[in-house]
């Protein structure tokens, strides 16, 4: 409804824009309508944050499950492939100009200049291990950290993010991959990299961007990257970082590129967000089985 009320508004004039066109586009517009289809009753709230979206909802919905719900629907999705997104996303300048589709996205690359922009995201049912277990459901993972910080002035504060999730998740044990936010700008690439090599060294860690195959994602994009870590718990595998050929000189990452690496030991996922203006967030995930 968006795309096409804009198109009317543009084209034949306020007169016909349908009333609807205004909370079309109001954040908080999906979770109703997944309230009202689902009939779900209960908390609900909109967390706006862009590419960190996703994982401070998640991190919000435990919050609630840890209050007494039993099952909770969280994630984010994010649309702007309209003619209003395009012309935001051009005025960022955060866009790769590369023509070429396979070069348009390579994050930790010397020669990034940029990304590429999707849309969609994920959702996910977060519930309480009891209530799970009572109705027979099969658990993906264990949401074990979370944590958000917000960066000051010439101050990134990603790192203290993944401290602190480190920290909320409560055992000193080993990581085995992370879930990189990946941005393809030489600096945010170079700060994200500097993040990740205090906590665990140079190449200390098998790191991926698989958000390379569908563009960054706004709100759904640390859904998306969530719901895979879930499924390369599951099936030891972690998918590739498809665009960037060579790592950076300057950003000595263990980057999984080329095609999945198995990892018979994978057991702990952490998941990097940052969105625009500041915004940071971690989660960490463990199997099922390591609980």
């Amino acid at each position: 409804m968006r795309r096409t009320g804009l198109a009317a508004l543009w084209s034949k004039g306020a007169q016909h824009v349908s009333a609807y066109q205004s909370f079309a586009s109001f954040h908080a517009a999906a979770p109703a309508q997944i309230s009202i289809r689902h009939r779900l009753r209960g908390h609900g709230s909109t967390v706006v944050s862009e590419q960190a979206g996703g994982i401070d909802a998640l991190a919000r919905a435990r919050r609630r499950i840890r209050d007494g719900a039993c099952l909770m629907v969280t994630g984010g999705i994010d649309s702007t492939l309209c003619a209003w997104g395009w012309a935001a996303h051009l005025a960022d300048g955060r866009l790769s100009p590369a023509t070429e589709p396979a070069r348009a996205y390579r994050p930790f690359a010397a020669t990034a200049d940029g990304h590429a922009v999707g849309e969609g995201g994920a959702l996910l049912v977060l519930e309480d291990a009891r209530a799970a277990a009572r109705r027979g459901a099969t658990g993906y993972g264990v949401i074990a950290g979370c944590a958000a910080t917000f960066d000051g002035p010439d101050r990134p504060t990603l790192r203290q993010a993944a401290e602190l999730a480190l920290a909320d998740a409560g055992r000193a044990e080993h990581v085995d991959v992370v879930f990189a936010d990946g941005a393809a700008e030489r600096r945010a690439d170079l700060v994200e990299s500097q993040a990740l090599c205090a906590l665990f060294g140079p190449y200390g860690v098998p790191v991926t961007v698989p958000k390379t195959m569908t563009g960054r994602l706004g709100a759904g994009g640390s859904a998306l990257d969530v719901a895979a870590a879930l499924l390369a718990l599951r099936e030891k595998v972690v998918p590739p970082t498809t665009g960037t050929g060579r790592v950076a000189d300057d950003c000595p990452l263990d980057l999984v590129t080329g095609a999945p690496r198995e990892l018979p030991r994978l057991r702990v996922a952490l998941i990097l967000a940052r969105g625009r203006g500041g915004f940071n967030s971690a989660a960490v995930l463990r199997a099922p089985q390591t609980q």
